[in-house]
């Protein structure tokens, strides 16, 4: 038989396997590096005199080795599978599918690369110079064309809303860095904003927060709505309102960057209308955590069993706390006592190290064994072991993060009768340092799992092989 024919009958599962492996590989990377960083808080001298580790240089490092390199990676990786499944289809333009891993692993090593030798555009999340912009877009168009002729030539007339949370992902990620990205290029890796001054700032955080919102929240919620379903062995609790949370979510997010600026240059109405946006947001969210968590009805008792489905569940614990708390932190008043303090470094790592974390592991734990023809990973007591490391890290961090956070903005508020200061500076860093040290023992624990999660993952693919799944011959009604 013809291999185009026989390839034809089988999803292409390739280069899900590719992006799996890659996501825990990038994950072990990205989460050492920010543990270096995490240390060097606490004992400068870690940086040990050298440019290129730094802080400053080392930080953009870590956030888009976790953000871009293990959360892409992961959900490239769910995106493709989740997309032929429900579609009961083989992945649309193989080849252009085969581009986008080799040319996201090309982007992550030109970051790992370039941001320690300091070229940055000094832009949040989008520090990398414009050949590596150049780059990305070259491979998020080829992402599109290959998600989205996916989803055309499918074979089930649904498209289940996972896939609308994937798509709805990918258009606006599209969109954030074209615009966020515009830049006069000024010699080889250097350029300027094509925005200036309280613009630029603007722009800036509205593609920061959706950043979040879109990369960090949209694709990670079209990973919990098929896996939890799949493990749980349950429907989604409410499909309506899985229709309500994606529209919600999607008009709501677009409008929430301002409040990164309250108190700033910006226009004091524009800042208003990101908190208002802001405080609506919790709906839509909730209802999200809530229709997840609520997926379980009938099969709370597996969670006793299962440490993959406590990853999905727990992640959706961290989501609603998260989605709390930036709404209230959006609000001006709380805001001024929030802002430039680690309560938001605790609050992002709430959202970075519980829901996007967890929710990956959980998924990824689901992926391997069916990606490698094996029944389920090699160890599940070691998936037992890295579900309490984890959950124990984050508490650690984000536990030293959030007193840390308001003992500072409440030091710097300090004024004495006369109005003076209260307290130097000085003062607040070193009434830091003790959390600085707890915060670096919840990331030691947090790597320290995912440590666990690659051993696991290794044992499983080598015990394993790579197997093509047939698909159906006839699209059930239903995905």
């Amino acid at each position: 038989m013809d291999s185009s024919v026989s390839n034809a009958a089988h999803y292409n599962d390739t280069v899900v396997r590719q992006f799996s492996i890659m996501a825990v590989v990038w994950g072990v990377v990205g989460m050492l590096v920010g543990v270096l960083i995490a240390a060097q808080l606490a004992w400068p001298e870690l940086n040990f005199g050298v440019p290129w580790l730094s802080y400053g240089r080392l930080r953009p490092l870590h956030t888009n080795a976790v953000i871009f390199a293990f959360g892409g990676c992961a959900l490239f990786a769910t995106s493709y599978y989740v997309v032929q499944r429900t579609g009961q289809v083989r992945l649309f333009a193989g080849r252009l599918a085969s581009f986008t891993f080799w040319g996201w692993q090309a982007v992550i090593v030109a970051a790992a690369i370039s941001l320690p030798l300091g070229y940055t555009t000094g832009k949040e999340y989008a520090e990398l110079e414009w050949p590596i912009d150049i780059l990305i877009t070259l491979v998020w168009v080829s992402y599109a064309i290959v998600f989205f002729g996916t989803v055309g030539k499918r074979r089930v007339r649904h498209i289940y809303v996972a896939n609308w949370f994937f798509g709805g992902f990918i258009l606006a990620v599209a969109l954030l860095h074209v615009v966020n990205s515009a830049e006069v290029p000024a010699g080889w890796m250097k350029s300027y904003s094509a925005y200036a001054g309280v613009q630029d700032a603007m722009v800036q955080w509205w593609y920061g927060h959706n950043a979040v919102g879109f990369f960090l929240t949209a694709g990670f919620l079209g990973m919990m709505y098929y896996f939890i379903p799949k493990q749980a062995g349950r429907p989604v609790y409410s499909y309506r309102l899985s229709i309500v949370h994606f529209w919600a979510l999607i008009f709501t997010y677009m409008w929430a960057g301002p409040h990164h600026l309250h108190y700033t240059a910006l226009p004091d109405w524009t800042q208003s209308v990101g908190m208002v946006f802001s405080l609506i947001l919790l709906a839509p969210s909730w209802g999200g955590m809530i229709n997840g968590i609520m997926t379980l009805s009938g099969a709370w008792h597996k969670l006793r069993d299962d440490p993959i489905l406590r990853f999905l569940i727990v992640s959706l614990s961290f989501y609603g706390m998260a989605t709390f708390e930036g709404p209230m932190m959006s609000i001006k008043t709380v805001n001024a006592l929030s802002h430039y303090t680690d309560w938001t470094v605790g609050h992002v790592h709430a959202g970075a190290l519980g829901w996007v974390g967890l929710i990956t592991m959980g998924s990824l734990y689901y992926l391997v064994p069916r990606l490698f023809g094996r029944e389920k990973m090699h160890s599940i007591k070691a998936i037992e072991l890295h579900f309490w490391m984890a959950t124990i890290g984050i508490v650690l961090y984000i536990a030293a993060m959030w007193i840390a956070g308001v003992m500072q903005g409440l030091m710097w508020r300090a004024v004495n009768a006369d109005g003076t200061l209260t307290y130097t500076f000085v003062e607040s860093v070193k009434a830091t340092y003790p959390f600085y040290v707890i915060r670096f023992a919840g990331g030691l624990l947090y790597l320290a799992g995912m440590v666990v999660m690659a051993w696991n993952v290794w044992k499983t693919a080598m015990a394993g092989r790579s197997v093509k799944v047939q698909i159906p011959a006839v699209a059930p009604a239903h995905a």
